[in-house]
């Protein structure tokens, strides 16, 4: 049977239903990677999705619904009628090309954190916005959304959840990063230092500058490219911006655990009345958040993986009848897209589909 559709007709006609042009900078990433499948796995209305990155990731080849495509360089030129570009790259590659992207008219989603303190910049956080009732005014012509960093998501979340079933009179939360936080490179370091350690050679630290194979560090060494300091202080900013002026603030301490994905916290939490473990239960189950019960398998790095929601079981506290222990687990790289992808989602509101810009 011979078709009489047009070249350029299909992409025409999906343009014409309402789907949108997508652009992922840092699509070889950790980042990258998620926020391609999450766009897949959300049905996010795009007719085309671009994967850009650096020189090192050009051509490798990526499974994009369904097809194989493959990553291409960045430049101005790519961005022409893109309606919303990801930026899951490092910092400096964000700042070096976002300009180019938001004069091309393109709305932009940063999972960097490189923008958060550009004019028109906000903060968001989808999760908390909906616990709290907020709602998004949609804007004609909005700055960078800067997706709020996933742990403070997530104790943001939580606390707001225990809030609900008992007035909270303080919070001291511990929290142990996984190397997939620092992308790649702090996984193959962590995997480098393994072999190392298990092979009896010099141990590799070019980005932590200390040993986290077999070990747990609340400080890397002084020639690490980052700090846990400028991390915990990250989280708390976004904690601040996301909750309610006034939010008790939790005391923190950043840990670096020798893992590979998820991030775990234990977290105390006082109430000013008797803590009652099963109203403490109902309260934090909900969107995005699944309670373990005591008799399955209790929530944990290997679990998480992968996983949209946070994983939480509830433990009571031995020594105050007013406070539980709070374990939890949850995929960073999972929650980081599936933010990104929301705030997307919610930015279309106020966007015209399918047309050229």
């Amino acid at each position: 049977m011979t078709s009489n559709v047009k070249p350029g007709a299909t992409a025409q006609a999906s343009a014409s239903r309402g789907f949108y042009r997508v652009a992922i900078v840092g699509a070889g990433s950790l980042k990258g990677k998620e926020v391609a499948e999450m766009l897949e796995q959300k049905n996010f209305p795009a007719i085309d999705v671009k994967l850009l990155d650096d020189d090192e990731a050009l051509g490798q080849l990526e499974a994009l619904k369904d097809e194989i495509t493959f990553i291409q360089s960045v430049r101005s030129e790519q961005f022409d009628h893109i309606d919303f570009t990801f930026f899951a790259s490092d910092a400096e590659c964000t700042l070096k090309n976002w300009k180019p992207v938001q004069t091309a008219g393109s709305a932009i989603i940063d999972l960097s954190y490189a923008l958060e303190n550009e004019p028109g910049a906000t903060l968001r956080a989808p999760w908390v916005q909906r616990q709290l009732g907020q709602i998004e005014a949609p804007q004609l012509q909005p700055g960078p959304a800067v997706i709020a960093h996933p742990v403070s998501v997530v104790l943001a979340l939580l606390l707001s959840r225990l809030g609900s079933a008992h007035q909270l009179r303080g919070t001291v939360a511990t929290v142990f990063e996984p190397a997939s936080e620092h992308g790649q490179s702090g996984m193959d370091e962590l995997h480098e230092q393994t072999v190392s350690l298990l092979s009896f050679q010099p141990l590799p630290k070019s980005l932590y500058d200390v040993q986290v194979a077999f070990n747990m560090v609340e400080r890397y060494g002084d020639q690490a490219k980052n700090t846990l300091a400028s991390l915990n202080e990250r989280i708390v900013r976004h904690f601040k911006k996301i909750v309610p002026q006034g939010t008790p603030l939790p005391s923190f301490l950043i840990l670096q655990a020798p893992t590979f994905h998820s991030y775990a916290v234990s977290m105390n939490v006082r109430f000013e009345a008797a803590a009652d473990i099963a109203e403490i239960s109902r309260a934090l189950t909900g969107e995005h958040v699944t309670v373990i019960p005591m008799s399955q398998e209790p929530p944990n790095n290997v679990n998480a993986a992968g996983q949209g929601d946070i994983l939480v079981s509830i433990i009571p506290d031995g020594s105050d009848p007013n406070a539980v222990w709070v374990w939890a687990a949850f995929d960073n790289l999972r929650v980081a897209a599936i933010t990104a992808v929301e705030c997307a989602e919610v930015m279309s509101a106020s966007r015209p589909r399918g047309q050229v810009q």
